[in-house]
């Protein structure tokens, strides 16, 4: 490279797409050319130029040798070179038997995969599997308020970004690893799905478009469960008043105003369930209602039954979701299961109505809530699950199905890994904050539930140690039948990898055997991918499910495409005037402009 090809600083002309200065990329090469292996998996991190990658860890080449090792073994018995064996489901085979050599044996293959298609597709996720996604997302297409760059309005970027890796543009380093820890692969920033490497990470990417897309057509999820999050706080752009002196973000008064600040309304949420079922002919979809609690949210949660007819329910402890009075001036606060000023009389409403509504909404009374995934000392308002065992007994007819099975780290899990090599026990396993005590305090209650999303797609990949210790903790102490699958996408992509990751996946013997797990077996991930959920919404999964069309998005209809906000399809002002008129809570004035007669 000559020197006319640097500029002033020492970093390269902005053509060749990098940040690092000439000092750094002296230490570089190009991946194509320093990596000859070509392996199906990344065997060391990959920088987009934007950060300096860090050197190949000891791990990462063992892993790298040995799958070159088993490519040339294999390539020569089966006549064809090297790089077309990498390229076929015997290379994929061939990656995951390294992994397991040098990490642990945690994915289930054997070697006849590496020579016989038929073999790894009989090992692999069967077609006819029948798989229950009940933590989907997506987003408006016209996401409210926010002044800063895309990404920040977006918050599926910081998410996408996890998954994807390196590549992710708009990101120097992991979002969610600002120490730059390394995971098990001895990464800072892994890549979860290789699907979305080199991808762009744009708003579209989350919106009903390409979910569609992701969920239906590049998955084999059969019955999806669309979530949606209670807006915690607003600021100066969604909130419909302001008082002297308050601040330019706060909580919500109310639910309308708390609807401007959403990722997705309860009203969006239904549209894209209603549209999906009846392209399809089937139940394909389903529709959480918002959970906005207290009493002065309960009028809320009928006009929802009465406008979006919700599958379940979807809240956030952590979020500013709970209006405690009738006064329309407070702010809305963040809630605690146990509290019977506060939650009960929500969770009383919806069971009063579950009587009525059950046979044609039998999960009705599922009340799924965010827990965990909240850094910090254990504060029982921020998702700690010490408020679940009063509220699980005192409404037995209510499911408490807790979303993410309460891990407490936010999205990179090394602090779960230094837990499990620490030696500390609780009840006889490795104590997980806070996925461990959630298991042991809700046991003795059959109407609670895990939910695994997030969790799952963070650490089976990156951290394989903690996925088995939290797969095999909630199998034994809760029993299979009351573990759900989640995969959290459209987040990380479509969930597909982490399904066939999930039919793959194995507790290795030796950690059974030390800590009681039980085994893995087919049954028990047939019933958490899908059969568990099933039962619990009252699907019953040996109907037919017929296919979304692949020509979904010429079927949009113009309404719809007005209700999700598509570009081109935002609501004109004057409907933005009546939206901000009604989240004042205002009513008509009868004030008159003019002139009377008052004297004759």
């Amino acid at each position: 490279m000559g020197a006319s090809e640097w500029n002033e600083e020492g970093r390269i002309w902005d053509e060749d797409h990098t940040l690092l200065e000439k000092s750094q990329l002296d230490k570089c090469a190009r991946a194509y050319e320093a990596d000859s292996s070509q392996s199906p998996i990344p065997t060391r991190m990959v920088s987009n130029g934007e950060y300096m990658p860090a050197p190949q860890t000891r791990q990462q080449k063992n892993v790298e040798a040995r799958i070159q090792e088993l490519s040339e073994f294999a390539s020569r018995k089966l006549g064809m070179d090297r790089r077309r064996f990498l390229r076929s489901t015997g290379g994929m085979a061939a990656a995951f038997l390294a992994m397991n050599e040098v990490y642990g044996r945690f994915f289930n293959v054997d070697p006849i995969e590496m020579f016989e298609p038929a073999a790894y597709a009989q090992a692999g996720t069967p077609r006819d599997l029948f798989v229950f996604d009940d933590q989907l997302h997506m987003v408006r297409g016209n996401l409210s308020g926010g002044s800063g760059p895309p990404r920040d309005r977006n918050p599926g970027a910081p998410l996408r970004a996890l998954a994807q890796g390196p590549t992710a543009s708009g990101y120097r380093t992991n979002p969610h690893n600002p120490g730059g820890l390394p995971d098990e692969n001895g990464d800072a920033w892994g890549i979860w799905n290789p699907a979305l490497v080199g991808l762009p990470n744009l708003s579209s990417n989350f919106q009903i478009v390409q979910f569609i897309k992701d969920v239906f057509l590049d998955s084999q999820v059969t019955v999806g469960l669309l979530s949606n999050v209670t807006a915690s706080l607003v600021n100066e752009g969604q909130q419909a008043i302001r008082l002297p002196g308050e601040p330019l973000i706060h909580s919500a008064r109310n639910t309308a105003e708390a609807a401007r600040a959403e990722m997705l309304t309860a009203a969006q949420t239904a549209a894209a369930r209603n549209f999906v079922n009846d392209i399809s002919g089937s139940t394909r979809l389903l529709a959480h209602g918002l959970l906005y609690v207290g009493k002065g949210n309960l009028a809320n949660i009928r006009e929802q039954v009465e406008k979006n007819s919700p599958d379940s329910w979807k809240g956030y402890n952590i979020s500013y979701a709970a209006k405690v009075d009738d006064d329309p001036l407070s702010l809305m606060r963040q809630w605690r299961h146990d509290d019977e000023a506060v939650a009960y009389p929500t969770f009383e409403l919806i069971d009063s109505l579950y009587a009525k509504l059950k046979s044609a909404k039998p999960g009705f009374n599922n009340i799924c809530v965010h827990k965990g995934l909240a850094p910090g000392p254990p504060d029982p308002i921020r998702g700690h699950p010490a408020d679940l065992p009063k509220a699980a007994k005192d409404w037995p007819n209510l499911n408490f199905i807790t979303y993410h099975a309460c891990i407490q780290p936010a999205f990179f899990m090394y602090d779960s890994l230094r837990e499990v090599k620490s030696g500390k026990l609780r009840e006889g396993v490795p104590d997980i904050s806070w996925t461990t005590e959630y298991a042991t305090l809700v046991a003795p209650f059959p109407n609670t539930y895990a939910e695994i999303g997030t969790t799952w797609a963070s650490s089976v990949i990156t951290f394989p140690t903690v996925a088995a210790h939290i797969m095999g903790q909630l199998m034994k102490i809760m029993g299979t039948d009351r573990v759900l699958f989640g995969s959290d996408s459209v987040w990380y992509g479509s969930p597909q990898w982490q399904i066939d990751a999930m039919w793959r996946f194995q507790i290795p013997e030796e950690m059974r055997r030390k800590y009681g797990y039980p085994e893995f077996t087919e049954e028990a991930k047939r019933r958490i991918l899908g059969r568990n959920s099933a039962r619990l919404y009252g699907i019953n999964v040996e109907q037919q499910f017929n296919p979304v069309p692949q020509d979904y998005e010429q079927r949009m209809p113009t309404e719809l495409k007005k209700i999700m906000e598509m570009p081109g399809y935002g609501a004109d002002n004057m409907s933005k005037v009546r939206e901000k008129y009604a989240a004042l809570g205002s009513e008509p004035s009868n004030t008159r402009y003019g002139w009377v007669r008052t004297r004759s």
